[in-house]
């Protein structure tokens, strides 16, 4: 297959280069090589190189600052994925797009977990410029997946080594108790999309992180209990935590209509554990 990853310097480019690599041929590009926000660039790069695939790494997501640079983007997370959306259905190319909890309002009951096609709401910039995305691509392509993400870590920074980190420099950490989702590693969020491209499932919107609910507070816990690190973790609650953007208090996406495709998701303990294992290497 030939397949064009946007985006390639990012933490899951680096993931679905690795997982791609073998029997495929890649067409790696960064904003330098391919600008996404420019339509007619985007058109003619799609038209040359005629990729089977394009997976999009590309996005703008500091929550934060996107409160204070919305234009920006709406430029990669909306106007970049119409532009993609055009040029794969223009060229019979199969689209796939990472998207986020964060279109969704993260009010609903703890107990519960989002479904796919639950009604969107999103609270911050950075949310509905990503649902913006979706909705582009929906309304102007045919063949495409959508893969909603939450809390992804891997080769690149990330909150795991933010963790660590202050974990080797401080005696105590404070993390928030009243945020609920899955940590998602990049390496298998690639190889769920892989999955999905070789068992051909259906075209639409899955949700895909690691199998498992957690809390930011637990999961520094977690973190600390595998990498053996002698720091104390003090619970907080997002109010006493004041950021730009508030944060969904439920990130929980619901793996179900993936697991039905007979895609296998590897829970996030153990998902820890194998990126621990390299990290600290």
């Amino acid at each position: 297959m030939k397949i064009l990853i946007t985006g390639s310097n990012g933490m899951l480019a680096k993931a679905v280069k690795d997982e791609f690599k073998d029997n495929n041929e890649l067409i790696c590009t960064d904003v330098a090589e391919l600008d996404i926000t420019n339509s007619n660039d985007t058109m003619d790069f799609v038209t040359k190189v005629r990729p089977d695939y394009i997976i999009n790494c590309a996005a703008y997501t500091a929550v934060d600052k996107a409160e204070e640079q919305e234009d920006l983007a709406e430029k990669v997370n909306a106007i970049g994925p119409r532009n993609l959306a055009i040029a794969a259905n223009a060229n019979n190319a199969t689209l796939v797009h990472i998207s986020t909890d964060y279109v969704f309002g993260g009010d609903k009951d703890i107990n519960e977990a989002y479904l796919e096609d639950e009604p969107k709401a999103p609270i911050t910039v950075y949310g509905s410029t990503k649902l913006h995305g979706e909705e582009n691509i929906i309304n102007n392509c045919k063949k495409y997946y959508i893969f909603r993400t939450a809390w992804l870590y891997g080769d690149g920074n990330n909150f795991v080594r933010t963790m660590l980190k202050l974990g080797k420099e401080k005696e105590e950490v404070s993390v928030v108790t009243d945020e609920h989702g899955s940590p998602t590693y990049a390496v298998d969020l690639a190889n769920i999309i892989a999955q999905a491209i070789e068992k051909d499932i259906p075209y639409g919107v899955y949700h895909a992180t690691n199998q498992g609910f957690t809390t930011w507070y637990d999961f520094t816990k977690k973190i600390f209990d595998i990498s053996k690190t002698d720091c104390k973790v003090v619970p907080t609650t997002a109010k006493e935590f004041k950021r730009a953007a508030k944060r969904p208090s439920n990130s929980q996406l619901s793996k179900e209509k993936l697991l039905a495709q007979g895609i296998n998701i590897p829970e996030y303990t153990n998902a820890l554990e194998r990126y621990l294992k390299i990290e600290l290497q």
